[in-house]
């Protein structure tokens, strides 16, 4: 298999599913700043324009992150990164849905891409201190969720990847500071081995 991942992006959380489920994968950077993302050639891989994007080996591409995420976990079933009893796995997809729908789509884009949220550029400041509110109070729910378990479905799962690649961002793009029980969640997955790995590739 083949995943399209580009530097600092939500691929970051598939890349950690990959590494913790020891699944064998080529990882090929997509330079999103250079606006590879919409390049004919990219474009023939997933019209969508953005990563992730992961080709299986008979070549059919799975695009979207809950999707890459969920096929992932469905291939290591042993593995338990998607919950066997219906409720648990209806907490795990919500979760994920959260994070991907309203924490990254509605907060972290309108920090980082303003543009594509308001037409007036005077609007921008707005824009973005709006993001930050939605992108915070994310996490406001997440570290409730927190307070007495060690991972968002109790053991560790794909809502923690995405949780995850959310928290990496506050740290490392935002410069922010994480509510106490989402700051420990994120330090115990720095800890893993297979987090170590991903952010190494």
């Amino acid at each position: 298999m083949i995943l399209h991942h580009a530097k600092g992006s939500c691929s970051l959380g598939i890349l950690v599913l990959i590494e913790e489920l020891g699944i064998d994968c080529e990882v090929r950077h997509v330079d999103l700043p250079g606006g590879e993302q919409r390049t004919p050639e990219f474009l023939a891989i997933n019209p969508k324009g953005k990563v992730p994007a992961l080709i299986r080996d008979d070549g059919q591409v799975i695009t979207e992150w809950p999707a890459i995420a969920s096929y992932l976990a469905a291939l290591k079933p042993e593995r338990q990164l998607l919950p066997a009893d219906p409720l648990g796995l209806a907490r795990v997809v919500e979760a994920v849905e959260y994070v991907v729908s309203t924490m990254h789509m509605q907060g972290f884009s309108r920090i980082v891409r303003p543009e594509n949220f308001c037409p007036e550029r005077d609007q921008a400041e707005q824009v973005k201190e709006r993001g930050l509110e939605i992108f915070r109070s994310g996490f406001d729910l997440f570290d409730r969720a927190l307070e007495d378990r060690p991972f968002v479905a109790g053991s560790f799962s794909i809502a923690d990847a995405a949780l995850f690649y959310a928290e990496w961002w506050m740290v490392n793009r935002l410069d922010g500071r994480l509510p106490r029980n989402c700051n420990a969640h994120y330090e115990r997955l720095m800890d893993r081995a297979a987090v170590r790995r991903a952010l190494d590739r």
